[in-house]
């Protein structure tokens, strides 16, 4: 199991990763935690790892990078492979992928920081309004998302979201209940997770803070929507999932004002910690912590040629 690295979710990953070696630790005898590091090729040879599981978020682990790494390396791993895992990870391509398949999305432009933040927020103003949400491409666990009520507020965030990636994502602003839904590969086919919804205290939503600090959410399961809008909400995120080429696992998240849904983004390697959304979901669908994970390394290792 592979964690850590120089993201700005290091730590996240290596919470996540505490959780994971101990589920692992119940069905197999050799776990190994392992540091995201110059030495991670020895490290990985000196164990004669069998099958690694990725627990990080972020690039370089979350993007592709690391999983490329793998393959070149001929190992067998959990989750998507490069080519999904770089379509989900930038915010920019996903979003041309779901529009594609039809998925439901809210209003959005893509700015770049080449063209200057004055430049940038002028046209955020003039084709979305200043009621909008700012997000790096390439980011996860909400660093450096803004939501934005005025136009005041817009230059700030932009100059902040750009210190985390040279293209940004910007959204219409939909106020809603925030949604997730995640889903897992088996011999049955693509599967969904109950439906959760995410509360936090007033006035807030679900950012870094509220994702990893224990009390600040609570986790709703099932979400008290109606039962046609929450089949729908799973089978979007089965789509989701499919159009973008994901294995193994992945979480969708969605905005849900009224009766319209709006996808925001698919997580291919969602937290594994103990205020994670992912296990939540798992243990709704029967699975404990410790046969979710043994679940995702027997599919890995069945993948042998």
């Amino acid at each position: 199991m592979v964690n850590g690295g120089q993201s700005a979710e290091a730590d996240v990953s290596r919470s996540s990763a505490r959780g994971v070696v101990k589920a692992l630790s119940e069905n197999y005898e050799q776990v190994a935690s392992i540091e995201l590091d110059q030495r991670i090729t020895a490290s990985l040879q000196a164990f004669s790892a069998d099958v690694v599981f990725p627990v990080l978020h972020g690039p370089p682990g979350e993007d592709g990078t690391f999983q490329g790494f793998l393959e070149i390396l001929d190992y067998l791993y959990v989750g998507s492979d490069v080519q999904a895992s770089a379509f989900a990870m930038d915010k920019i391509i996903a979003k041309n992928i779901f529009a594609e398949a039809g998925l439901p999305l809210a209003r959005q432009i893509m700015v770049n920081e080449s063209a200057g933040v004055a430049a940038a927020a002028d046209q955020i103003v003039k084709e979305l309004g200043s009621y909008v949400v700012v997000k790096p491409s390439s980011q996860g666990s909400a660093l450096g998302v803004a939501l934005i009520d005025d136009e005041n507020q817009l230059h700030e965030a932009l100059e902040l979201a750009f210190t985390f990636d040279r293209r940004l994502l910007v959204e219409e602003r939909i106020d809603g209940r925030e949604i997730t839904v995640g889903i897992i590969d088996t011999s049955q086919g693509c599967e969904a997770f109950p439906v959760i919804e995410i509360k936090t205290p007033e006035s807030s939503w679900y950012d870094f803070e509220h994702r990893y600090t224990e009390g600040l959410s609570e986790h709703i399961m099932p979400a008290d929507l109606p039962e046609n809008l929450s089949k729908e909400l799973q089978a979007f995120a089965v789509t989701a999932h499919q159009s973008l080429g994901c294995r193994d696992l992945s979480r969708a998240d969605f905005i849900v004002a009224g009766d319209d849904s709006y996808l925001l983004e698919v997580n291919t390697l969602p937290g594994m910690t103990p205020t994670s959304l992912y296990p939540d979901g798992a243990a709704g669908f029967g699975l404990d912590f410790a046969s979710l994970v043994s679940h995702l390394v027997e599919r890995a290792a069945a993948r042998h040629p």
